[in-house]
């Protein structure tokens, strides 16, 4: 290599390295067991892969030097096409690595299975059958999260805590969107979706404060839906649940549909008290008072539906949590598309004149298209949409 082309490569590395220098590397370093199996499991993956990648690379390059144009040396065989140890060679060692790929996702999917209980602390400490769980309950609202802690009648908002080397259950919903709950440095990230519940299991290994956030776009308040999570002690886990305890205000029903309505930016809040069962509303999708809980219909359905009664649910069935039809103050709420942040929907109008292909000919504007929408959102349905098979006695 000339000294050209090594001082160019020197600078290159220098680069890669400074560009490196200022990724967050949590994700392959993290502090917590479940976290750090995914990690080893995305090494191993990786080195299984580049076992056929780099070999194939080289042979690539010096196959083009090897036999380029000017280099009469290189034999020439205009009637060679068969081989079979090439052949054996080229099927085998990828076969051979799918099988090892496959054999190392199999396992890995049944062992880190969100919805499986730990069996470890650690890779050297099984899980005590003395040890108590932390439960956890959460929302993901728009755009902050909500955490209840059913064992100690607490709940917060964007901050959590839990105690080192001391299992976490997670149950975990929406109140709208859907969104994704992940800690990189505790494990994998999980959906977060409204009337559904999922479930995760971790354990964090390290004292320390980590970030927490949605993954998956859920709106305008999407990129600050942040929040703190905190490994400390137990010690320190008693302080903070007393911190709550002391600081905080009652979580009732009233509290949480304010609590609910779209914000960003939302700061760290406290609550010393929760109304009984406003989780297991929130789930169902009845936290609003008069609406129909999903458990009770579906026990409804489940018994063989309620028949030509069936029509009086109908209005207990409409779930909004934007809120969309109800009034404040004397005024309409603001829609799904125009959020209590304030910030206009972002759907270009249509220009002066222009007819919309929805309008009579010789219309143009906006107005029959909001009549349109109107009718959609609390008007009748069209008729087509009316002709409804008669009910079962």
């Amino acid at each position: 290599m000339t000294p050209q082309l090594k001082i160019v490569a020197r600078l290159f590395a220098l680069l890669a390295l400074m560009g490196l220098s200022g990724c967050n590397l949590v994700v392959m370093s993290p502090s917590g067991d479940i976290a750090r199996q995914q990690a080893d499991l995305i090494i191993v993956s990786t080195v299984l892969m580049l076992i056929i990648i780099v070999p194939v690379i080289f042979l690539t390059l010096f196959f083009a030097w090897r036999y380029r144009g000017s280099n009469t040396n290189a034999p020439y065989d205009p009637e060679w096409h068969h081989s079979t140890r090439l052949e054996v060679i080229i099927w085998s060692a990828p076969l051979a690595i799918i099988i090892a790929l496959g054999a190392v996702t199999w396992i890995s999917t049944h062992k880190l299975d969100p919805y499986r209980p730990l069996d470890r602390i650690d890779a050297q400490r099984a899980v005590s059958a003395e040890v108590k769980p932390i439960n956890v309950e959460v929302v993901a609202l728009d755009w902050k999260w909500l955490f209840f802690y059913p064992d100690y009648g607490i709940a917060t908002v964007n901050e959590m805590a839990a105690p080192v080397d001391v299992p976490i259950n997670f149950r975990i919903t929406a109140s709208s969107v859907m969104n994704s709950f992940y800690v990189p440095a505790l494990a994998g990230m999980i959906y977060a979706m409204p009337g559904m519940e999922t479930k995760l299991h971790a354990v964090i290994n390290k004292p320390g404060e980590y970030e927490g956030l949605s993954s998956n776009y859920s709106g305008d308040g999407f990129s600050h839906m942040r929040f703190k999570f905190h490994g400390v002690d137990q010690a320190g886990f008693d302080q903070w649940v007393a911190r709550v305890k002391q600081n905080g205000t009652a979580l009732n029903r009233d509290a949480y549909l304010k609590l609910e309505k779209p914000s960003a930016k939302e700061p760290v809040r406290y609550y010393a008290s929760v109304e009984d069962g406003l989780y297991r509303a929130v789930l169902n999708m009845c936290a609003t008072p008069g609406k129909m809980c999903m458990d009770e219909m579906m026990h409804i359905d489940m018994a063989g539906g309620a028949g030509t009664e069936s029509h009086e649910n109908r209005a207990r069935l409409e779930h909004d949590n934007r809120h969309a039809g109800e009034t404040e103050h004397g005024t309409a709420a603001p829609a799904a598309t125009f959020p209590a942040t304030g910030n206009p929907a972002r759907s270009p109008e249509p220009a002066e004149g222009v007819n919309n292909p929805q309008q009579p000919e010789g219309q143009s504007g906006q107005a029959p298209m909001n009549h349109d929408m109107n009718n959609m959102q609390g008007g009748a349905a069209p008729a087509q949409l009316n002709n409804d098979a008669p009910a079962k006695p």
